[in-house]
This record gives C-alpha cells, structure tokens and sequence, in this order.
C-alpha cells in the first residue's frame, strides 16, 4: 500500500542549499519534507566528502541566522577580511600587480565567513534533527512531479507519495523537478575543470583570500582554520580539462611543486592537507525560475564558476526571496501570484550575475601575453577609482 504525506513544503535536494532552505522555511513554522537520494558525508578524510568550501557573505549570515544555523557554523568559520586580487600574467609565474580589496572600506564586517562544504552538511544536519517540522529523508529521490493549480503531488524512489502546496527544486544542475516541469536550460561549457582540496602553508594568511590570475583560470586560496598546528586554506585552481586532469593524477611531490611555483609561492611551498577533487566547470541558467507549484533555486536554478563566492550566495538569496514572500502571505504559498513575484524579483539580477561571472572568468582563462597585458590594465584602472572599487565590493556582497 503506497503511503502519502502531506507538507506545506517539499524540498527536492538535500545538498548545502536544500539544508539551508530546509532549516529556514521549518523555522518559519512551515512543514518541511527534504529528500535526496544521496545521504551526505559529514567526515573530512571520509570517500566522497566534499572538499570545497563556502565562502558565505554578510547577507548570508542573516538568514543562517533566522534557520538556527549560524551559532552552530560560526566556531568553525575563518573569516575574510581582504580580497586579494593578483594578476601573474607576465613571462613567469611572479605577481606584477596586487590590489587588496578590504572590507574595512565599506563596512565594519569581514566580507564573509568560509566554511568548508563537509561541515557544514554535518552542522545542517544536527540543527534539522531537533526540528520537528521537518521530515528528511536521505537515500530517497524524487521520481515524478504532478500538479493542480492547488497542489503539487510527488512520488519518490521508496514508493511512497508526497502532497505539498509548494515544492522547492534544490536538486542540482540535472534537477529532476525542472525536467519534470519542462523549464529549459542555457548551458555554456568553458572545457575547464576545477580542482578542490586543502593545503598547509608556513606563511600565515591573515584572513586574506587570494586569487592569481595567469591563464587558465583563477588559482584561488581561502582562509580556513589551522590544520594540525600549521596555517591552512582551501584551494580551488581552475585550468583548461586536459592541464586539469594530468594535475589531478600528478603524483603529490610533483604536484605540490607546480602547484607552489602557480602560487607565486606567496604562502611559501604549499604542502597537500587532503586529497584532491575535480569538477566540471559551467555556467548555466533556467529560462524561468518557477513552474505550477514550483520554485527553482540553487543550482537547478543557475550555475556559476567558481568565482567571487558568488555561487552559493545567489542560491541563499533565492531563499531569502522565497522565505520573505512565505511568510508575508503564508495562505498564498506556491500560489501563481507568489511564484511569478519571485521570478520577477530574482530572474533579472541572476542573469546579470550569470554573466558578470562568466566574463571574470573568460578574463582569467586567456593565454596570449596581449590579452593578459589587457587583463591586468584593467584590474589597475578599476582598483584605482575609489568609487568603483566600492562599489564592486558592494555587488560582490549582493548589493543591486
């Protein structure tokens, strides 16, 4: 006999983003359903742990905040006062020019807090097991998606059923709940891939996180806490996929010096501090944020590079959307009119995002020396304009 649940809310999704919106939609008061087909990994060393990190900017803070999150997070969190920019595009891998993007000029914050993405599914976790509101269910997936103008019903992988006024797609850049709504995507692929580890280094980096611009992509270190006594950050370099996969499978002597020599050396020689991950890099973006009785966030919604901590940010500010329209009119969740006001509220601002990023991250992947040259004149006539220099700290944090 199929079994049937009733919530004023599905979560399709249980990744950082569903967790997220999960906590804060249950804080709320709503009654939350979050599936996913994939039980989280919440060890560092464990097989499959996520070894990226999150970099989440001041706004962020505010909704963790309201989900009951961020008292959980904040021991963990390694904050980042100073953007560091460089630009090592000469003859040999030296910095030629560096800007320093502190957060002191336009606020008495530190621009975000980075956490790495393991952890924070373990503290997500913890914070939803005490919620009664909600109902996780890890290892299931949603199957199929039917709606009515006043309700959407969802069948999962355990053969049971779900009724919802509302469901949130957090299910990632292959959403389920998207194909089943028919929305489309534009997808761009840079044949670029992204390697995420950690790293130990001699010289302390003060808070400061640091992207080197050559060719390729941005090489980019962020602060985290001490690891076993030493200086440690998280390390993201970007690369074109075939220089990204002979890195990935370079022996870790080998490794660690071309890595060291891409760093500038900045921090002094960079030690491995986990294992190495790699991942596809793409922009992608829905033609609609929403169907009947349907939210899209997240990555479901819009992927970037990783770029300017823009990434999970944009996905915290769908949900801070969402939330805001749910509880000023708690009677009109999932309604047309509630759903249209979302995609007008967010869908212009993420196609602008979408592209700013997608720029950046052209910029950084040129190789001819002219175009490099280009790249780092640019940097010092836009760092040397007070007011713009303020305000692209200002959009970076999600200012309009």
């Amino acid at each position: 006999m199929t079994t049937e649940s009733q919530v004023d809310i599905l979560i399709s999704g249980g990744g950082i983003a569903g967790l997220t919106a999960a906590a804060a939609f249950a804080s709320a008061g709503f009654s939350v359903q979050c599936v996913d087909p994939t039980p989280p990994v919440t060890e560092r060393d464990a097989e499959g742990s996520d070894l990226r990190t999150t970099a989440f900017l001041q706004p962020a803070r505010t909704l963790l905040n309201e989900a009951g999150i961020w008292d959980r997070l904040s021991p963990h969190a390694a904050p980042l006062q100073v953007m560091r920019i460089v630009d090592a595009g000469g003859d040999v891998p030296e910095p030629r020019i560096v800007k320093n993007f502190n957060a002191s000029d336009i606020s008495d914050q530190p621009f975000g807090w980075n956490l790495p993405n393991w952890l924070l599914r373990r503290e997500m976790l913890a914070r939803l097991a005490e919620m009664e509101q909600v109902d996780l269910r890890l290892g299931t997936a949603t199957t199929t998606l039917f709606t009515r103008t006043n309700e959407a019903r969802v069948a999962l992988s355990d053969g049971s059923r779900t009724r919802a006024r509302l469901v949130i797609a957090a299910d990632g850049r292959n959403s389920t709940m998207r194909e089943a709504a028919d929305i489309g995507v534009h997808t761009t692929r840079y044949g670029q891939k992204a390697l995420a580890f950690a790293v130990t280094h001699p010289i302390p980096h003060e808070n400061v996180s640091t992207e080197i611009h050559r060719s390729g992509g941005p090489f980019t270190l962020v602060p985290l806490p001490d690891y076993q006594g030493k200086p440690s950050s998280a390390l993201v370099w970007m690369e074109r996929s075939p220089r990204a996969t002979e890195l990935f499978e370079m022996d870790v002597a080998d490794f660690e010096r071309e890595m060291t020599e891409r760093s500038c050396s900045l921090f002094g020689p960079l030690t491995l501090a986990s294992r190495r991950t790699i991942w596809p890099i793409i922009s992608q973006s829905a033609e609609r944020l929403y169907g009947e009785r349907l939210a899209l966030v997240a990555e479901a919604a819009h992927v970037v590079p990783p770029i300017g901590a823009q990434g999970l940010n944009m996905s915290l500010g769908d949900m801070r959307i969402l939330l805001d329209l749910a509880r000023a009119n708690p009677s009109d969740l999932g309604s047309k009119k509630m759903l249209e006001t979302y995609h007008r509220k967010r869908f212009a601002e993420v196609k602008l995002r979408v592209k700013g990023i997608d720029l950046l991250n052209r910029a950084s992947m040129v190789e001819a020396r002219p175009l490099r040259d280009a790249r780092a004149m640019g940097l010092n006539a836009l760092y040397s304009m007070e007011p713009v220099r303020k305000t692209l700290m200002q959009m970076g944090l999600g200012a309009r």
